[in-house]
C-alpha cells in the first residue's frame, strides 16, 4: 500500500468514527419537551409525546354499562380492545357530543394503556420547558392535579404520567 492509499484509509476511518458517535445534545435540546397539542371543549391542551402511542380516529365506539360517566366505552383498534376516556367529563368541561372528527389519543406506559378523546389534533411540536408556567389561580379542581404547566398562549400541558397512574381512572366492578 502506498503512502497516499494509507492516508486515505486513515481519513476514511477517522470520518467513520466521527459519524458513528452519538450527537451531543445541546442545552437547548435538553430543556424542551415534545408535545401533541389538541382541542378539548374549545380549549388547547397538550400531553408529552413520550406517553402517546398513536392517534386513532374514533369509530365503532361501544358504550359500557355500569361505568363512570367519564368512560365513553371501548373501541377495537386493529384487534386490540381499548377503553376510551372523555377528559371533558373527567375535568367537568362543556360537552359538545361526538362527531366524525373526534380522535382518540392512545396513552400508554409500562402498566396501563387507554385512549382519551380529543375534539381535534392541532400539532406535534417541541416546547421549551422554560415556557411552562405554574398553574393559574382560576384553574382549580381536578385539572390542576394533572397539570404539568401552562404556556403564555394558554396551552394547558397535562402530565401524562399522572393521568396513567391515577387509580381513580381504573374501573373495578365487583360482583
Amino acid at each position: 500500500m502506498n503512502e497516499t492509499s494509507a492516508e486515505r484509509l486513515r481519513i476514511l476511518k477517522a470520518r467513520a468514527v466521527a459519524l458513528a458517535r452519538e450527537p451531543e445534545k445541546s442545552k437547548a435540546e435538553e430543556d424542551r419537551i415534545e408535545i401533541v397539542e389538541f382541542l378539548l371543549a374549545d380549549e388547547r391542551y397538550a400531553i408529552e409525546s413520550h406517553y402517546i402511542g398513536e392517534v386513532y380516529p374514533l369509530k365503532n365506539l361501544t358504550p359500557l354499562p355500569c361505568t363512570p360517566p367519564f368512560v365513553l366505552g371501548i373501541i377495537n383498534m386493529r384487534g386490540k380492545i381499548l377503553s376510551v376516556i372523555d377528559l371533558r367529563t373527567f375535568f367537568d368541561l362543556p360537552n359538545r357530543g361526538l362527531s366524525d372528527l373526534n380522535k382518540v389519543i392512545v396513552l400508554h406506559d409500562d402498566a396501563m394503556e387507554f385512549g382519551v378523546l380529543a375534539d381535534a389534533i392541532i400539532a406535534a411540536r417541541w416546547l421549551p420547558r422554560c415556557a411552562l408556567l405554574p398553574s393559574l389561580p382560576t384553574l382549580s379542581g381536578i385539572r390542576a392535579e394533572y397539570l404539568m404547566g401552562i404556556t403564555e398562549e394558554r396551552l394547558v400541558v397535562l402530565d401524562g404520567g399522572k393521568i396513567l397512574s391515577d387509580k381513580g381512572i381504573v374501573v373495578h366492578e365487583e360482583v
